[in-house]
């Protein structure tokens, strides 16, 4: 068996690291293009979370320190123009690395558009996928120069970290649907943004949805481990990893991380895989230095040990602590515990406005729940990040109540930049007078209860938001 951690080109993985810089130029693009058109709202001097606030805040507290706590370009410049620049910039690049030209300025200059573009978004970017996007694109800026065994591994542990820890976090958790096996009894209904998929697999009987709990188990806890195994099993934990991601797809709307999934599975087949057994390994040198693989290997199991034992076992490590978290803003070396906890019902926000207490209209979103004939779209890769969060506001936790409060003030002010967020202006002479927040669950409707009714969902009222029992978890 050939070493992984050699620094020795990985000649039989050549075209598989070719395929995948082209798929990563792919997902970049995608991931831009949907910033481009939500970007400004969110962080622009206008939007709810402008970044201009933070970096002055963070610059009064601690001085020229924040420029290394906020890693960004958009120190330099972080209006409307700049942040939008950004996204343009970065669909230019990504063009650039999907037909092979100055592959190493592209990643680089993916990596930093992408890194400042997740700092500035804050809680909105603040998520799993924007991570493992930004340390997929980081090692694939060594992999220009070609694949050494090294860097093979980088890789393999980075799809190993996603997967597995994704499955143990489920059982720390303690969480009863997961222990029970009942979780996509609920999933399907109560994920941030099920698309018709969702609701056919929700009327699914108990045993499948009990055996897709199975799967997703087998997947996450014990097939990951078959990636430092022999080529046969790495072949067949690529094919099982895709037939998962392909289920999630054919059921969530999950952005791209499915797709980024899936493309690190790549790397758990090789060229001859690709091309036949009777073709040989495309042969050539490896023309870049060796040293820079060295230091970002140290610097990514530097960061990701330490934040794995703090996950595992609940207690910072002795050594490596506060270095793990500081680089970890840099999007290198994150855990990953993608729904380590299962919601069992849909609460849905319905926010309206009303000029005169009495006649009340609804605000669309583009995308979330809304009206019961109506499911969200199909949408991937694209994520509306605004739509997404409003998941999240009826568990009440501290850190959606502060964007929440911004975003309600925005609707009070007629901001026409966060507006822009939405579906439509309810109020497009002048805001309204009176906000207010109506909670409902929201449950599927059978298909019987869809043909009687023609609506996917049936709701009840819980009262006005925030004075109903939160969400729990």
């Amino acid at each position: 068996m050939k070493s992984w951690f050699s620094l020795s080109p990985a000649h039989d993985y050549r075209l598989v690291s070719q395929l995948f810089l082209k798929g990563l130029a792919v997902i970049y693009f995608s991931a831009f293009l949907s910033l481009s058109v939500q970007i400004n709202g969110l962080a622009g001097p206008h939007g709810i979370l402008p970044l201009i606030e933070l970096e002055q805040f963070y610059f009064q507290e601690f001085g020229t320190d924040a420029l290394w706590m906020l890693p960004s370009l958009f120190w330099l410049n972080a209006s409307d123009i700049a942040l939008f620049g950004a996204t343009v910039l970065g669909c230019a690049l990504s063009v650039l690395l999907l037909f092979g030209l100055y592959q190493r300025l592209a990643l680089i200059g993916l990596f930093l558009l992408y890194l400042s573009l997740t700092t500035a978004g804050q809680i909105f970017l603040n998520f799993q996928w924007d991570y493992l996007l930004l340390e997929s694109g980081f090692l694939a800026i060594f992999l220009v120069d070609g694949p050494t065994r090294l860097l093979i591994f980088l890789y393999h542990w980075l799809l190993f970290r996603l997967r597995f820890l994704s499955g143990l976090s489920k059982l720390l958790s303690g969480d009863p649907v997961w222990r029970d096996w009942t979780a996509l009894q609920h999933y399907f209904e109560t994920q941030p943004l099920p698309h018709f998929g969702s609701w056919v697999a929700h009327q699914l009987p108990d045993i499948i949805l009990r055996a897709g709990t199975g799967l997703v188990y087998l997947t996450e806890l014990i097939v990951p481990f078959f990636i430092f195994l022999p080529r046969p099993f790495r072949i067949a934990a690529a094919l099982l990893t895709v037939f998962m991601q392909l289920l999630i797809i054919l059921t969530s709307n999950h952005n791209f991380i499915n797709l980024l999934t899936i493309l690190l599975c790549l790397f758990l087949i090789d060229d001859r895989s690709l091309m036949g057994k009777k073709h040989a390994p495309t042969t050539g040198s490896f023309t870049g230095k060796r040293w820079p693989q060295v230091a970002a290997a140290l610097l990514i199991f530097s960061i990701s040990l330490p934040l794995m034992y703090q996950m595992i076992l609940h207690r910072e490590p002795p050594v490596l602590a506060e270095w793990s978290k500081n680089l970890r803003r840099f999007g290198l070396g994150n855990v990953y515990h993608v729904f380590p906890t299962m919601q069992t019902e849909r609460q849905e926000l319905i926010i309206q406005g009303s000029n005169d207490h009495v006649h009340w209209k609804t605000y669309p979103f583009k995308y979330k729940p809304g009206p019961l004939n109506r499911l969200p779209p199909f949408i991937l890769p694209h994520q509306p990040r605004l739509d997404w969060m409003i998941w999240f506001v009826p568990a009440r936790h501290e850190s959606s109540r502060y964007w929440f409060d911004r975003f309600m003030a925005a609707l009070k002010q007629g901001n026409p930049t966060v507006l822009r967020l939405l579906a439509d202006n309810p109020f497009p002479d002048r805001p309204p007078r009176y906000l207010r927040v109506l909670a409902y669950r929201y449950h599927f409707n059978t298909f019987a209860e869809k043909r009687q009714t023609g609506n996917y969902w049936r709701r009840e009222l819980l009262g006005e938001f925030p004075n109903v029992p939160p969400r729990r978890p």
